[in-house]
């Protein structure tokens, strides 16, 4: 079995025959919620929704009294339901998902399917159906809808790697190219970057006068919010690091 970190990624929970779902939330000042069991992982998940604000419109702040929102859980791996459900929308974080890990759901979240799954892939990579696991092939299935015109992206945060979910320790997706960072959970790659911001606006939103004014993104602004709502931990600003500190550097690549 894979040790890459992609194995941790357990399922995306909503079906659809969409790489990028339409289902966009209906803001993109997303409110969340830290469940007290994941209190320890408040760092992690701070950075992970830091580094998706960080060149993108889309920002997070805690839940006051909204009807719609995203609660991250406990649970043995990671998922998530794939765009806008509505109401009190989980994200499932497992004690081995590392920052990019989360990323990666968010990304689920806010409306995107894997990478691999797109429709043009056989140009790119060549999937192995023999060598998954059973009960996981749906995460290798085609997806057909919008690319927003970006290339194939074979390095990005939302690409797995090539034994995840392998039976037998054999490939399970191999790139047409040499591809070292296939699979990596270490940073939104630029397309990942642009296809949150084409989904979402963000040029158009950004070229308005008004400016958001909430975002989850430099360690200087987290220390100043120190409002902790009922069932949403504390921020502890001596935990919060950048990426490379908060995962030690790990390359979850398994090429």
């Amino acid at each position: 079995m894979s040790n890459d970190s992609t194995m941790y990624e357990g399922d995306i929970i909503q079906p659809s025959d969409r790489n990028a779902a339409g289902n966009t939330w209906p803001t993109v000042d997303i409110p969340y919620v830290i469940s007290e069991e994941l209190a320890g992982r408040t760092a992690d998940i701070l950075s992970a929704m830091a580094m998706v604000s960080e060149h993108t419109c889309v920002s997070f702040h805690q839940r006051r009294s909204e009807t719609h929102y995203l609660i991250f859980k406990k649970s043995l791996g990671c998922s998530s339901y794939v765009g806008f459900v509505g109401e009190e929308q989980p994200v499932f974080l497992g004690p081995l998902c590392i920052v990019g890990n989360i990323v990666h759901e968010l990304l689920h979240a806010l409306g995107f399917y894997h990478e691999h799954t797109r429709a043009d892939r056989e140009q790119y990579i060549t999937i192995f159906p023999k060598n998954i696991m059973p009960g996981m092939e749906k995460n290798f299935i085609k997806k057909k809808g919008r690319t927003f015109s970006l290339p194939y992206d074979v390095t990005s945060i939302m690409h797995y790697g090539r034994k995840c979910f392998s039976a037998n320790g054999q490939a399970t997706i191999v790139p047409a190219t040499n591809a070292k960072a296939m699979g990596q959970r270490e940073r939104m790659t630029q397309t990942d970057i642009q296809k949150v911001r084409q989904l979402y606006n963000c040029d158009e939103m950004e070229n308005k006068p008004e400016k958001k004014t909430s975002t989850v993104r430099p360690e200087s602004k987290l220390r100043t919010n120190t409002t902790s709502p009922r069932n949403v931990s504390a921020h502890t600003p001596a935990a919060l690091q950048r990426l490379d500190l908060t995962t030690g550097g790990r390359n979850s690549s398994n090429n």
